[in-house]
């Protein structure tokens, strides 16, 4: 019944927000606003470092869970979130964004990742774009073209320790190069400057540490269910005198039960030129929950001061290809909500043949079992060692051959013994 009604609200919602707006009421707007800005007030510092791109989501399931998704990052958008995903990654995927940000500004995006063993690598880029337009005074265009911001993304991280009960120890990291493209603006007498530009590169890197393991697991599944993660992002020298939205991130993730997944980021912003102007610390909180094996619901919030944003979105996935739509409100201003839409695809491009060595693995396990409880050591010992050599950190396997060494020990033993009270 639960999901029958979220299914049926969350549908009406994002009906309702991709053909217009919602329509708030002003004064509960202007309350609710002010209810927030009280808790937590208003950032003076916000807004004080360079290129915003690197603040704005590309869309995608962790900005449906209002991007608490640096502990979760388990499909593209870990890109954006935490470098060390690509090598937990469970496939390889290449996807495309497109998220209409405020006003005429929107973001497009495309990102392709794949892993191979415990090595990941990616490889992706924004684009947010907004038309500038100059008048003079008669009111004559002096001036136009477009205002925008692009980041390309190399990635690469590797999975140490990874075995069948610990999801190992990922490190991984971004180099990123972000532009900024100005068109030249005029003088107080409308003569256009050329070279007045403020167009700028950066250059900067993101550190990330991941880890899975299972806690307080009421299922049976492969995944692990519970996560843990510590970010570095956006570190990097200043770019025109500009400082670069560094933040620090610890998040941690939980799945109590198989369809149901709670995330929560806790980030904390720096000023790498001077940290008495840093952004106050902010969080977010997102869930999600499989409604069938087709659809797939999300909701988050993120709790940061003068920029509270709720969001709610959904993944229809057929075949192999995923479309994620996100609805998000944001309470920036005091003047109106901005209620926006993003839409991304995702393309599964598959696994490397790793589910099917998964599940021979399996497989040779339960073969081994059933020649163990046979009392056929010799078997089963094949078995597992078969399954070894596909999957050589499946534990399982490799307790049952110590439990047939430590049988045959024992067994050799009583023989000896046997055989020395014969003698005497």
């Amino acid at each position: 019944m639960f999901k029958r009604l979220f299914l049926g609200f969350s549908v009406i919602l994002l009906t309702a927000s991709a053909s217009a707006a919602l329509d708030f009421d002003s004064g509960f707007y202007g309350s609710f606003s002010d209810y927030l800005d009280a808790i937590y007030g208003v950032d003076t510092n916000a807004g004080l470092t360079a290129f915003p791109v690197l603040n704005v989501p590309m869309g995608g399931r962790a900005e449906g869970m209002a991007t608490a998704f640096a502990a979760v990052s388990d499909d593209i958008s870990f890109l954006e979130y935490n470098p060390a995903g690509s090598s937990m990654l469970p496939r390889s995927e290449l996807a495309f964004f497109h998220n209409n940000w405020i006003g005429d500004t929107k973001v497009e995006g495309a990102a392709f990742a794949s892993r191979k063993n415990n090595f990941g690598f990616a490889a992706g880029g924004k684009w947010l774009y907004t038309p500038f337009t100059e008048y003079d005074m008669a009111g004559e265009r002096a001036s136009k073209g477009y205002y925008s911001e692009a980041v390309a993304v190399l990635n690469a991280s590797y999975n140490f320790f990874s075995g069948y009960y610990f999801g190992g120890l990922s490190l991984g990291m971004n180099l990123k190069t972000a532009f900024r493209l100005v068109p030249d603006y005029s003088d107080d007498e409308g003569n256009l400057i050329s070279g007045s530009s403020q167009s700028g590169v950066g250059v900067m890197g993101d550190f990330g540490l991941l880890t899975r393991f299972n806690f307080l697991k009421f299922y049976n599944s492969r995944d692990h269910n519970t996560s843990l993660a510590l970010v570095m992002r956006n570190l990097g020298p200043p770019v025109k005198n500009e400082a670069l939205p560094t933040a620090a991130t610890a998040a941690f993730s939980y799945r109590p039960w198989k369809p149901f997944l709670i995330a929560f980021d806790f980030s904390l912003p720096f000023n790498m030129m001077d940290p008495g102007v840093s952004e106050k610390p902010y969080w977010a909180l997102g869930l999600s929950t499989t409604i069938t094996r087709f659809l797939s619901m999300r909701t988050g919030i993120l709790m940061k001061p003068g920029n509270f944003r709720m969001t709610l979105g959904s993944a229809i996935t057929l075949q192999r290809v995923a479309l994620d739509i996100n609805y998000s409100l944001d309470l920036t201003t005091q003047l109106r909500p901005l209620n926006r839409v993003s839409i991304g695809v995702r393309f599964d491009l598959g696994d490397q043949g790793r589910m099917a060595n998964a599940q021979r693995v399996d497989e040779l396990y339960l073969l081994g079992l059933d020649a163990y409880s046979a009392g056929n050591n010799s078997n089963a010992r094949h078995y597992w060692e078969e399954a070894l050599k596909i999957n050589p950190h499946f534990e399982p396997a490799r307790e049952g051959l110590r439990i047939i060494e430590g049988t045959e020990g024992l067994d050799k033993r009583i023989d000896e013994m046997q055989h020395i009270e014969l003698f005497l």
